[in-house]
């Protein structure tokens, strides 16, 4: 398949630049993946199309502030460092702009002070390794000083860094959130658990990779990134006895579908792992553990949409999007919803 196979044009204009003042009052297309029907009802409807003894499957990762604005000491340039990959004992692999200020050697003031950086490498992919110093412990210093890595079509200042957090963020190690979560509210999450809906916690950590677009004409030429994913024993039980017992699960996402359908044997069950994947899903893809999948709305010819494409069809897809712009819905990460069954 072609990469413009999954094209569709949407005015900037749609394209969210920050959230609702309240999470759970975004709207919801709701899809038919079979029939192609459209419905338009706001997220906390979602409530009305989950079913006792369904399993909802959210990802619990907490996004870094890891978007850092260092001052070099030679010569006053202030360069930006996005932080990738914990390498231990305090080196980070960054993406540095511009990177001809960030030779190695050259050492970088962070904040007031509170934190200082030094590249000791310039890898052969243009990334820095960066050791970086400070007093006390690190993540708080990064909470401190860092600011939220927002995709690049967000040009509006976060001023609460917590809106790119879901209410359920717990393990820290994204580089971008899972924004089909950020829709929950705890009351709404409460309304869910009494239907007799089991909430199933798995993590996988968002990487930059996330932000880059496919390349190649041919999709199936496309290299996806690696990212780091967890199922502890307790969502993989949830999970498991949600399909012997005939329930169906709800994935919220495309990490959490992507998790499932990396864990999960040819009939659908998963097992407890720590593992990496850089599956890639698109249109021919057999999905053998999602029944139905909560995702915000994706760029044009972005490997998401496409997955989202794989789960109820390229055409049923492109016509719900068109239906969407029609309509005015909010796109990308601070947009609005679909839910596909």
């Amino acid at each position: 398949m072609k990469k413009s196979d999954f094209y569709f044009e949407l005015p900037e204009e749609l394209i969210a630049q920050e959230p609702i003042p309240e999470r759970d009052r975004s709207r919801l297309l709701v899809l038919g993946r079979n029939t192609g029907a459209i419905e338009h009802r706001k997220f906390y409807d979602i409530i009305d199309y989950l079913n006792e003894g369904d399993c909802l499957v959210l990802n619990n990762s907490r996004v870094l502030p890891a978007r850092l604005y260092g001052i070099k000491d030679e010569t006053g340039a202030k360069v930006e460092f996005l932080l990738l990959n914990n390498r231990g004992s305090d080196v980070w692999e960054c993406i540095a702009g511009p990177g001809k200020r960030a030779k190695e050697g050259n050492m970088f003031t962070f904040g007031n002070g509170e934190m200082r950086g030094e590249v000791i490498e310039v890898l052969e992919n243009g990334n820095r390794l960066v050791k970086f110093t400070y007093d006390g412990i690190f993540l708080e210093r990064l909470e401190q000083i860092g600011e939220m890595p927002l995709p690049h079509y967000i040009t509006h200042r976060l001023e609460d860094k917590e809106r790119y957090q879901t209410v359920y963020a717990k393990l820290n190690g994204s580089a971008a959130a899972p924004t089909a979560g950020l829709h929950y509210t705890p009351e709404l999450l409460e309304k869910i658990k009494a239907k007799g809906v089991k909430i199933a916690y798995i993590t996988l950590h968002v990487g930059i990779g996330t932000f880059r677009p496919v390349k190649t004409e041919n999709i199936e030429d496309h290299n996806m990134h690696f990212e780091h994913y967890t199922i502890s024993p307790e969502a993989a039980s949830l999970i498991n006895e949600t399909k012997k017992n005939g329930g169906r699960i709800i994935c919220n996402g495309t990490t959490c579908c992507r998790t499932l359908e990396s864990a999960c044997d040819e009939n659908g069950f998963v097992q407890s792992c720590s593992r990496e994947t850089n599956i890639f899903i698109y249109p021919g893809y057999k999905f053998k553990c999602i029944d139905a999948l909560i995702t915000n709305f994706h760029l044009p010819e972005s490997t998401l949409i496409m997955l989202v494409s794989a789960f109820c069809g390229r055409e049923n897809t492109l016509n719900a999007y068109k239906v969407a712009v029609e309509n005015r819905y909010r796109f990308f990460s601070f947009g609005d919803a679909m839910f596909i069954y």
